[in-house]
């Protein structure tokens, strides 16, 4: 066992064998990378790239599932943001000044649901083929008539930042730092390449990731093998083993979002442990200071013709209490918390 252990240590930097691991999670080796991106051809948001330095830490090997979810709920009884009724108070702090309440019926609980147009829309305004859905949650993540019956391998969805936050504390756990994220989502290349796997997007014509396929958003070719999310573990995992760390469904991560972030990073130094700026800023936004977390990693709905996020450099802000279909969640162990199990 021993020398198996030192083999892969060799061929594997960044996993560990030790008895107790915490089971589903892959170690992460302490390091220093390059985060962000000099390409020109990714948003401002992403760039400049600069020098991190990180402690190493366990990270789950896939998404949180919707069997995983469920124990917690049952657990707990617990309810998830999208299964309580709006609070317009809450929500209009995220609005412009002098936003006129929405009628009662849609302050119920509900969740945005992606509901494809029959044509081609204008890709500036999302409300083209979101639609906010009286009954959609975490059990019913397209509404009240769906379901996830035989889905319990899929990545639970319709899962605010706060719903993160609290399974993975149930749990013993956190949310990985956009750093930490990143860093895992390279899978351990030297070469700061497009995609984690290299820059060709299909190397021999493997689909490596779940994105949408076709034209967005009207026209889904399922290519890949899947016109909406898939089960975890249905493409391949990267270099430290971790799957779906591009495509499939977004990731919240602890951070706050700032567009400028990297911009503000110590020029000509490390970052050690980042853990994230003081303050959201959103240009993008109506109201560019309200609160917002990072989001990683693209997914389903990621076309190279509208936000090509499955890229480890890729990001952007959510707000925390926002459930949608495409957006779960992974967790994360420092290093000690992990060695005192």
């Amino acid at each position: 066992m021993k020398m198996l252990c030192i083999i892969l240590s060799v061929l594997l930097p960044a996993a560990i064998c030790a008895a107790g691991d915490p089971p589903g999670m892959q170690w992460i080796s302490a390091g220093e990378f390059s985060m962000g991106t000099d390409d020109l051809h990714s948003p401002p948001s992403e760039r400049p790239a600069h020098r991190v330095k990180l402690d190493g830490f366990w990270i789950d090997q896939t998404d949180v599932t919707n069997a995983q979810f469920r124990k917690f709920v049952d657990a707990t009884g617990y309810i998830t943001t999208a299964e309580k009724p709006v609070d317009w108070e809450e929500l209009k702090k995220q609005l412009p000044p002098g936003t006129p309440k929405p009628a009662d019926e849609m302050l119920k609980p509900g969740a945005l649901v992606f509901t494809p147009p029959d044509r081609a829309v204008d890709l500036r305004e999302m409300a083209n083929w979101w639609t906010w859905t009286i009954g959609a949650n975490w059990r019913h993540p397209q509404g009240p008539a769906s379901n996830i019956d035989g889905k319990d391998d899929y990545p639970v969805v319709q899962v605010s930042w706060d719903d993160a936050v609290a399974y993975a504390k149930w749990a013993g756990k956190r949310l990985p730092t956009e750093a930490e994220w990143e860093y895992a989502a390279r899978g351990g290349a030297k070469a700061n390449t497009r995609y984690w796997w290299g820059d060709d997007f299909r190397p021999n014509g493997k689909w490596m990731c779940n994105t949408f396929t076709g034209e967005f958003p009207f026209k889904n070719t399922a290519e890949d093998g899947y016109a909406g999310i898939s089960p975890v573990k249905a493409f391949p995992a990267n270099g430290y083993g971790l799957y779906d760390m591009a495509g499939n469904v977004w990731q919240w991560c602890a951070d706050l979002y700032r567009a400028d972030a990297h911009a503000q990073s110590p020029a000509g130094s490390c970052c050690v442990n980042p853990k994230g700026p003081a303050q959201s800023f959103d240009p993008t936004r109506d109201m560019p200071d309200s609160v917002e977390r990072v989001t990683k990693g693209g997914s389903f709905l990621c076309n190279v013709n509208y936000c090509e996020s499955y890229r480890p450099t890729a990001r952007r802000g959510t707000p925390p209490d926002t459930g949608s279909g495409h957006v779960g969640f992974r967790c994360v162990l420092s290093g000690n918390a992990a060695a005192k199990q």
